[in-house]
């Protein structure tokens, strides 16, 4: 089981969320159980090495940092997270190898995210410890598999453990991964609605009054598919791609979107990343809150298949 693995209460690592995924929130998520991990997207080298230290002013518990691979000072990130011994280190939009060797040798767990087993199997090569499968139905950047597809392809493509991400907001989603041979998940979505989390406000109840088709995905066209929220920058950005407009100009419309959103709440023209589980979502309540609960739904939910 993931937690086991990684020496924490719950088999749950919290996404590594750009701009939003600070060390406080890193920190609450690991005291409530759960690998809080600390996003590198959006912040410079130096905010990174301030994030990390104050997570472990604020828990004594276990943490991880996302290297989002693309970002222009990712050599000087890895060099920090080597230098200040994380426990876990997960990787997005990219090749980690370059970094894998100094990481282990500091005696950090790397887990890859991915989103096709080819990317698994080269993982596995480069020496991660575990992989992170992360389906479609996830928020922010995504590939065209959906979890339930991916998992199980990546768990035969490699000998190493395999954590769900994509989809995940209850129980029966938890023990759905667990079914496809997962050892745990890796969930974002639902921590947004939180009061430790530092979206703006606007941002949440976004969330909350979501509904099942309330996300689309982004960016094909320009070969980055984003998932986020539907609102007028998803519809322009959608007219514009149909239209054949160049990358350039696709660009400039997303640029800053995000920040948009999480710091000035922007509904209408920021980018409200979430997977498609924002429909489940109903209410704000604490990080320790949402994962009991996750894990209170998760017995019930091998009761009732017990039963079948």
């Amino acid at each position: 089981m993931l937690n086991d693995l990684l020496d924490i209460k719950y088999p749950i690592i919290q996404g590594g969320m750009a701009n939003i995924a600070t060390g406080k929130f890193a920190a609450a998520v690991s005291n409530a159980g759960a690998l809080g991990v600390i996003a590198t997207g959006g912040f410079s080298a130096d905010e990174v090495r301030e994030h990390i230290r104050e997570t472990r002013e604020l828990t004594d518990k276990p943490f991880g940092v996302n290297v989002m691979l693309m970002h222009r000072e990712v050599a000087e990130i890895a060099k920090i997270i080597a230098e200040e011994r994380v426990s876990v280190v997960t990787t997005g939009a990219g090749d980690p190898s370059p970094y894998v060797e100094m990481w282990k040798n500091a005696g950090i767990k790397v887990i890859p995210v991915v989103a096709a087993s080819a990317l698994a199997k080269r993982m596995e090569r480069a020496g991660a410890d575990a992989i992170i499968a992360e389906g479609t139905e996830s928020g922010g950047h995504v590939g065209e598999l959906t979890t339930m597809a991916l998992v199980p392809q990546v768990i035969e493509t490699v000998s190493l453990p395999v954590i769900a991400a994509g989809g995940i907001a209850s129980g029966g989603q938890l023990l759905a991964a667990f079914a496809l041979g997962a050892i745990g998940a890796q969930v974002g979505t639902i921590l947004l609605a939180s009061p430790e989390c530092p979206i703006h406000e606007n941002y949440k109840q976004a969330i909350i009054a979501a509904h099942d088709r309330g996300t689309t995905v982004t960016g094909r066209a320009a070969g980055a598919p984003v998932r986020a929220l539907k609102n007028r920058m998803t519809q322009e950005y959608q007219r514009l791609e149909k239209d054949g407009t160049d990358k350039e100009a696709l660009e400039e419309l997303t640029l800053g979107a995000l920040r948009r959103a999480v710091y000035d709440g922007d509904t209408k023209m920021g980018s409200m990343m979430a997977g498609q589980v924002a429909g489940q979502i109903k209410t704000i309540r604490p990080v320790s809150e949402i994962l009991a609960t996750l894990m209170a739904e998760l017995e019930d939910a091998k009761k009732r298949v017990a039963s079948l």
